[in-house]
């Protein structure tokens, strides 16, 4: 008798308190980054370690195609707005994420992962983790292997022609390069970062912020030695600061030459646009580090997940 009252008040509180009974732990989607494939052997290895601390979890590893050479290519070569929504459908698709996944962003893939969240969101994200993502752009862009030719192709048509239209529409890297000696040229230029930014004035999407403010947490991870992305600071939100004064557009100017703003100092920031504030004030947003080059999370990425993913 005592056994069927502890079990009917277990089931009472599990399922009237809105809490739903389950055995298995919230599932997590990945999105890796560039120069990497949505199944190679360091992302099978992770999705296995994973899969190690939270038994029967689904993990879904994004992809732009199911053919592994074609999906590395897609992280130098196609249109970024595209490749979101492409993501959106796929995630859509999926049964095991309809009631909601955890993310984790490798690089670029974290910041595609940031404008899902904005864009689309169903189904909705809990905790996003970004690892050594180009929030706030890049005002270099990475070096490339000797022999990756893919990568020197793409670098060179990007760095010379940036802000074209077809670079733009075409070059993965070029859609985040935000130059900040020509912020007015980016302004005019950037389909994918000036718009996930909400930078542009009098075309700023309020559902964007309503959307990331839904987050439970949103962890920024940086690399304390990242030498890959310029500025490493854009992981935390950071930026260079503007050098060129553009106030029809209502950007704060900071006029000394390398000068880093932090988040908090940002327009994007103080005024909203994106509701990083309004999350970051009800405790969503984290900022971690992991200590060493761009991509290294050997000592770090452990803590984190258990921090943020599966059950947390």
């Amino acid at each position: 008798m005592t056994l069927t009252i502890i079990t009917f008040l277990f089931l009472f509180f599990a399922c009237c308190s809105g809490s739903p009974i389950t055995n298995t732990p919230r599932p997590l989607v990945i999105w890796h980054g560039l120069g990497d494939t949505y199944a190679s052997p360091g992302i099978q290895q992770f999705i296995s370690l994973i899969g190690d601390i939270y038994p029967g979890i689904f993990i879904h590893s994004v992809y732009m195609d199911q053919d592994v050479k074609k999906d590395r290519q897609a992280g130098y070569y196609g249109n970024v707005n595209e490749q979101i929504q492409f993501a959106a459908d796929q995630l859509a698709a999926i049964p095991q994420l309809q009631q909601g996944f955890d993310a984790i962003g490798f690089s670029q893939g974290g910041q595609f992962l940031r404008a899902y969240v904005e864009r689309y969101n169903k189904p909705p994200v809990n905790n996003l983790i970004t690892f050594g993502s180009q929030h706030m752009g890049v005002s270099d862009l990475p070096e490339c292997g000797t022999y990756d030719f893919i990568c020197h192709a793409a670098r060179r048509i990007a760095k010379s022609a940036a802000y074209g239209e077809w670079a733009q529409e075409n070059i993965v890297q070029a859609q985040y390069f935000r130059d900040s000696s020509n912020y007015a040229t980016y302004l005019d230029a950037s389909r994918f970062l000036a718009s996930i930014n909400n930078e542009v004035v009098g075309s700023r999407n309020t559902t964007y912020a309503d959307q990331l403010a839904l987050l439970n947490k949103l962890i920024l991870v940086i690399f304390t030695e990242d030498k890959t992305v310029v500025p490493k600071e854009t992981s935390w939100f950071g930026s260079e600061a503007i050098e060129e004064e553009n106030s029809d557009r209502k950007q704060e100017i900071i006029s000394v030459s390398g000068t880093i703003v932090p988040m908090k100092m940002q327009p994007l920031y103080k005024e909203d646009w994106i509701g990083l504030r309004r999350l970051d004030e009800k405790g969503g947003v984290v900022m971690e580090s992991c200590a060493g080059q761009h991509m290294n999370i050997s000592g770090c990425w452990e803590r984190l997940v258990r921090g943020y993913a599966g059950w947390a």
